[in-house]
């Protein structure tokens, strides 16, 4: 008997977690941006100690445009594996799904969704460069939360501002941040001008549409 208890729960839970998924791939539209639940420990643990604002609010450390082209629907981002480029959604998905990662799907309020179109058409100029590792804006590589600002950049959709890389809790620069501009014999970019998934996230001009958890 409880073997099938089991059995069954497990049924439901896969049948739940493909129905989550098939309802946002199908929510997704052309423009819409995804934002995805940072970890808590290396790069994306630094990412999330520095830029979140709200204990109480989901952290993210990636952030990436929906595009449809015709039946099909892409991901249009930059990565640290493989810079600017364009991957599937449902690849895109199965692998944050698999790392046990939310992922929000955020769409322009009405009064910004001209701009959507116009964004991805210069998204897809964008692709083939490759990741910006340092994070101080430059024109021959992108950083994720980089590559969207600038696709909506001409709409004004998100701001670029003095990015920060102190710890809150010690209020002093975070030392993953001074090792890893060490290793890379650069100095902490601190009030340089730049943006992260947590900040754009916050954008007056964008909602919150689903989640996949």
């Amino acid at each position: 008997m409880k073997k099938n208890n089991i059995i069954l729960v497990a049924f439901n839970l896969v049948f739940l977690w493909n129905c989550s998924t098939q309802n946002f791939y199908k929510k997704a539209q052309n423009g819409d941006i995804v934002f995805v639940e940072a970890k808590k420990e290396n790069l994306s643990g630094a990412i999330s100690r520095v830029t979140k604002t709200n204990e109480n609010t989901t952290s993210y450390d990636h952030t990436a445009l929906i595009e449809v082209r015709g039946k099909e629907k892409n991901i249009l981002h930059s990565s640290g594996e493989n810079g600017s480029e364009r991957i599937s959604l449902k690849t895109f998905i199965k692998k944050n799904r698999k790392e046990k990662r939310r992922i929000d799907l955020y769409r322009l309020k009405d009064t910004y969704k001209n701009c959507t179109d116009k964004a991805i058409q210069k998204a897809n100029t964008m692709l083939g460069k490759p990741y910006n590792w340092l994070y101080i804006l430059n024109e021959n590589a992108y950083y994720c939360s980089d590559f969207v600002e600038r696709a909506y950049r001409d709409c004004h959709i998100f701001e670029l501002k003095p990015m920060t890389f102190i710890n809150p809790n010690t209020k002093t620069t975070d030392e993953y941040w001074i090792e890893f501009y060490q290793s890379k014999n650069t100095e902490v970019p601190e009030g340089k001008l730049g943006c992260n998934p947590n900040g754009i996230s916050k954008s007056d001009k964008i909602y919150k549409v689903f989640s996949l958890k």
